[in-house]
C-alpha cells in the first residue's frame, strides 16, 4: 500500500512536471497577472515559480504607479532576465520588450520625418529625456528651442511635439529636435506677418529676452528688437531697468528688413516726447530747475526731466573760479541755473549758474540803491518839517510879542 502511495506521489509529480513549461533566459512569454503593489507585479507564466516584474522593469518613468497600470486577472506578455533571481522566482522585464518594439515605430519615425508628441520624463543639465514605447529620446538643450532657454526645468512634466534628426542604435544616439518644427512654425507665421506689418503700426507684444543693447519683444511669433536707445526718452543705462521678461509692452514699428526678416521697434512716442515743449519750457532767459546727472572735465550734464539734459560749462558754474566741477557740484545734487542757449534741432541747451547769480547780484545792488534813496528822501522830509515846525514857532513867537507890545500901548 505505501509503496503503491509512493508510486501515486511520484507519478503525480512527473505528471505536474511534464505539465509545466521549460523557459530560458531572454524568451518572451505570456503569463496572467495574479497580483500588484507598489514595487512589484506578479506573474503567473505556468512554471513551477512565478515571474516578478520590478517597477524599475515595468517603466522608464519612476513615478508611474502600477496600480493604475495593470489589473489582475489580465494577461501581460514580458521577457525573462532571469531564471532564477536569486529568491526561486524569475525575473520578468516588461520595458526591454516593449523597447524593442518601440525601437522598431521610432526608426520608422525617423525615416518618415513624422512629429511625435511625448512627454518628459527627465531634466537634464544638457537636454531634456523623452520616452517612446520605452524608448528613450534625447533632447539637445540647443534643440529643445528656436530660442536660449536659460531653465529647463519649465519643461518638465510637459508633452513636447518634436522629430527624430538622428537615429543610430550602434552609438545609442537617439535624437530628437523641437527646434526645428518651431522655427519652421515661425517661418510661416513671419510670411502672413511681414505681409500686413507697415512702418509706423503700433503693436502690444511680450518681452522675451533681454540683453545688454536692447529687449527682443515677440510680435504674435515674430521677434522684433527695442534697441537700448529706443527703450526710453530718457538715458537708460541697462534695459533691466525699464522692463522685464514675460513683460507686456506697447511698441511702435520704426523699420522692416524684408529679405533679413528683422524688424526694430520703439517704446519711445512722439506724444510723450519731452522736447514738444522745449520752446516755452527753456527759453533763453528761463530759470530752470534740475538734478546734476553726470560731469566730466569741461562741465556738468544737467537732468532738466526724463529725456532732457542740459550742458552746464564749468566756466559758468559760478562766479569764482572752478577749476573742474566735481570741484563745486555732486551728481545727483538739484541746481538752479538759467538757459542761456537753447538749439531744438540739435536737441542741445545751454545753461548757467554764474549768469544767475551775476543778475541776482546786480538786482541786489539796485533793492540797496532804491533803499538808500529812499532813506535819503526820508530825511529830507524829516529836515523840512523840523524847518517849518522852527518857523511856526517863530511865527507864533513873534505874534504873541506883537500882542503884548499893543496892549501895554493901549494901558
Amino acid at each position: 500500500m505505501s509503496e503503491m502511495q509512493n508510486e501515486n506521489e511520484q507519478s503525480f509529480a512527473e505528471m505536474l512536471e511534464a505539465s509545466l513549461i521549460s523557459i530560458h533566459k531572454g524568451e518572451i512569454i505570456e503569463g496572467t497577472i495574479i497580483g500588484v503593489n507598489a514595487d512589484e507585479i506578479y506573474v503567473n507564466i505556468g512554471y513551477k515559480s512565478d515571474g516578478i516584474i520590478p517597477k524599475s522593469e515595468f517603466s522608464n518613468y519612476p513615478t508611474v504607479n502600477l496600480s493604475d497600470l495593470v489589473t489582475v486577472g489580465n494577461k501581460i506578455r514580458a521577457k525573462v532576465l532571469r531564471v532564477n533571481d536569486g529568491e526561486g522566482q524569475v525575473l520578468l522585464t516588461y520595458k526591454r520588450l516593449k523597447a524593442e518594439d518601440g525601437m522598431k515605430r521610432v526608426e520608422e519615425l525617423y525615416k518618415s520625418g513624422e512629429e511625435v508628441t511625448a512627454k518628459v520624463s527627465l531634466v537634464l543639465a544638457g537636454g531634456l529625456v523623452v520616452i517612446i514605447d520605452e524608448v528613450r529620446v534625447f533632447i539637445p538643450a540647443s534643440l529643445v528651442s528656436d530660442s536660449y532657454v536659460s531653465d529647463l526645468s519649465e519643461f518638465k512634466d510637459q508633452e513636447l511635439t518634436f522629430i527624430i534628426s538622428e537615429f543610430n542604435t550602434k552609438k545609442g544616439r537617439i535624437i530628437g529636435n523641437r527646434r526645428i518644427l518651431l522655427e519652421k512654425e515661425k517661418s510661416s507665421m513671419q510670411v502672413e506677418i511681414f505681409k500686413n506689418l507697415e512702418v509706423g503700426a503700433v503693436l502690444e507684444g511680450t518681452v522675451k529676452n533681454i540683453t545688454d543693447y536692447g529687449v527682443f519683444v515677440n510680435l504674435d511669433g515674430v521677434d522684433g528688437l527695442v534697441h537700448i536707445s529706443e527703450l526710453s526718452w530718457g538715458r537708460v543705462k541697462s534695459p533691466k531697468e525699464v522692463v522685464k521678461i514675460n513683460e507686456k509692452v506697447r511698441v511702435r514699428v520704426i523699420s522692416i528688413n524684408q529679405e533679413k526678416k528683422k524688424i526694430s521697434l520703439s517704446m519711445k512716442f512722439d506724444a510723450e516726447n519731452p522736447w514738444n515743449d522745449a520752446a516755452n519750457k527753456y527759453a533763453v532767459g528761463n530759470v530752470v530747475t534740475g538734478r546734476v546727472a553726470r560731469m566730466t572735465d569741461f562741465g556738468a550734464f544737467i537732468e532738466l526731466e526724463e529725456g532732457v539734459d542740459a550742458l552746464l560749462h564749468v566756466s559758468q558754474i559760478s562766479i569764482k573760479h572752478v577749476e573742474k566741477p566735481s570741484d563745486a557740484l555732486t551728481v545727483n545734487q538739484v541746481i538752479e541755473a538759467k538757459v542761456t542757449d537753447l538749439n531744438l534741432d540739435e536737441k542741445k541747451i545751454s545753461l548757467s549758474i554764474k549768469g544767475l547769480e551775476l543778475e541776482r547780484e546786480e538786482e541786489n545792488k539796485e533793492e540797496t540803491v532804491e533803499v538808500e534813496d529812499s532813506k535819503e528822501v526820508l530825511t529830507e522830509a524829516v529836515d523840512k518839517e523840523e524847518e517849518v515846525k522852527e518857523v511856526k514857532e517863530e511865527v507864533e513867537a513873534s505874534e504873541a510879542e506883537e500882542v503884548k507890545t499893543e496892549t501895554t500901548e493901549e494901558a
